[in-house]
């Protein structure tokens, strides 16, 4: 199996196994648990040579030899209500995939994230006797802790990417790794501005503002246009001379026709659009307008400021301010925050906590109605203007990119053998 630079992190000589080359078979439900899953997979194949993987995956997982049954867009859905025309055909998939898998029996199912789809697989396979991983633990300190319960019957032991993680699930009786993040390992801890910008073809002179809308429709369609139009408050007023946008590759054709319907020539001719190379544009960048979700820690992990938004259906954000246990969306602000944060204290009701007026961010966050193009352009401004400010949050995302790296493959192989010997 090849190992793209994604995986280069995998460099430990493992100790020889000479059981049979196992069939490991993984469901990942985002284009993120599919950049997750690939140097898993790698780590996997060095430590059980001949290994056979197969389910629902994506591209990056294919360059480690896996076998889609299934492609990974199928389950990219996010919202309450935006779910609900496609849950018969999510349904039919989850039980279709289920009964091949009881029939072909894995050694080991490691649902990557994608919660609300893996859990029941997982609930289902493990009663029939097949061992169960669930990779990464769900956010159930930041909403709905009802998932615990879930995760409980459902798996037999998680991996989690961050280091308060395993204490509480241990609370809650369920076993639990920390492993530390892929990103922190694959990133390097000073990203060459200059060698990204050449490599993107942007000019070494001027500023440069990255747009990341999100990596799915939805997320598109509710903020695409706001990001466009914040980014043109800056154009006029000479604050960016530059933009650069990476759209995921089954979008791009969508994000393309609405940057030529909200963008004169002028404006954009000042924008690069590409498919994939976040981390390039995110190195490249000096400040960057980011939807929630796991491309904030990839942000982070650059040392880049970052103005975090988020916006969806009215309905939707009504039902996810109900279930927040946190005054934060992003990851970033949640990984800075001091650890006291993340446990709400016993006589405090999940909503005070949540809209706790003086809970510490490190960058800001715009989310709903207040994700405005004025507001998301002149916070952006904010960061340009004040490079005091952005010293200060590069030493400490220099900090958390310590606290995060660790060898999560070898950790994670570890973990994984430890489990199905057991």
């Amino acid at each position: 199996m090849r190992s793209p630079a994604c995986c280069a992190g995998v460099k430990y000589i493992p100790m020889p196994d000479t059981s049979a080359a196992p069939f490991f078979a993984l469901a990942a439900g985002e284009p993120s648990g599919d950049v997750l899953a690939a140097p898993l997979l790698a780590a996997l194949a060095v430590r059980w040579p001949g290994m056979r993987a197969a389910g629902i995956g994506g591209a990056h997982m294919a360059e480690q030899g896996f076998e889609a049954w299934e492609p990974v867009e199928k389950l990219s859905v996010r919202g309450y209500l935006e779910v609900l025309p496609r849950l018969p055909a999510l349904l039919r998939l989850r039980w279709g995939v289920g009964t091949r898998l009881l029939a072909e029996k894995p050694e080991l199912f490691i649902g990557v994230d994608a919660p609300d789809f893996n859990f029941a697989l997982e609930e289902r396979l493990r009663n029939a006797g097949i061992k169960t991983l669930h990779y990464v633990s769900p956010s159930f300190w930041a909403w709905r802790p009802e998932k615990l319960l879930r995760l409980r019957r459902a798996a037999d032991h998680v991996l989690c990417l961050f280091p308060f993680e395993p204490e509480l699930l241990r609370e809650a009786g369920i076993n639990a790794t920390y492993i530390g993040h892929p990103l922190a390992q694959s990133i390097p801890m000073e990203p060459d501005r200059a060698a990204a910008r050449a490599a993107l073809g942007l000019p070494q002179e001027g500023r440069v503002l990255a747009l990341l809308p999100g990596s799915r429709a939805a997320e598109v369609q509710h903020l695409g246009r706001r990001f466009f139009q914040a980014a043109q408050h800056l154009l006029q007023s000479g604050a960016v001379t530059q933009l650069v946008l990476p759209a995921v590759p089954h979008l791009f054709a969508r994000v393309q026709a609405l940057a030529d319907e909200m963008l004169d020539k002028a404006e954009r001719e000042r924008l690069l659009l590409v498919q994939g190379r976040a981390q390039e544009a995110l190195a490249a960048c000096d400040v960057t307008l980011i939807a929630s979700g796991t491309a904030t820690l990839e942000a982070a992990l650059m040392k880049r400021p970052m103005v975090i938004a988020y916006a969806m259906p009215a309905a939707s954000y009504w039902l996810m301010r109900r279930r927040r246990q946190l005054p934060w969306v992003g990851l970033p602000n949640i990984l800075c925050a001091p650890r006291h944060w993340l446990q709400r204290p016993p006589d405090v009701p999940a909503h005070q906590w949540a809209d706790a007026p003086d809970a510490p961010f490190a960058v800001p966050e715009l989310l709903q109605h207040a994700a405005t193009p004025e507001a998301l352009a002149a916070v952006v401004q904010h960061w340009l203007d004040n490079s005091d400010e952005a010293a200060a949050l590069r030493a400490r995302f220099t900090e958390l990119h310590h606290e995060l790296r660790r060898d999560s493959a070898l950790l994670s192989a570890d973990a994984i053998q430890t489990l199905i010997q057991r």
